[in-house]
């Protein structure tokens, strides 16, 4: 069973600054990372790209966060982490967090897989 475990939302004043982590896991299987990536959705918004970044470290970001936001990746553990710094308002969302995995189960089998999501909320 593939999982992304989020960490690190919660409230923080404008200007402020928060760490999201995302950990991947796949209990009995053997997988490979492509690239991860931070999605996010505000109330009554689409969800949009924040940030991506592949294995080999090559990132993209959202022009909206470009100067403020810093992704990065430990290929070693799995993890990607979302670097925010000043925050404003408007980025306040519901934050995600996502994976393009490959899993050897009888084959390898490249799928997206999405964790559960955690708040961001920007607000003095």
């Amino acid at each position: 069973q593939v999982q992304l475990v989020e960490s690190g939302g919660g409230l923080v004043q404008p200007g402020g600054s928060l760490r999201l982590s995302c950990a991947a896991s796949a209990s009995g299987f053997t997988f490979r990372i492509n690239h991860m990536g931070w999605y996010r959705q505000a109330p009554g918004k689409q969800r949009e790209l924040v940030a991506t970044i592949t294995r080999a470290g090559t990132t993209n970001y959202a022009d909206s966060v470009k100067g403020r936001f810093t992704i990065s990746i430990d290929n070693a553990k799995n993890t990607v982490y979302l670097q925010m710094e000043s925050l404003k308002p408007e980025d306040t969302a519901v934050y995600s967090c996502n994976a393009r995995m490959v899993v050897l189960t009888i084959t390898w089998v490249e799928n997206d897989y999405w964790g559960q999501g955690t708040q961001v909320t920007v607000s003095s």
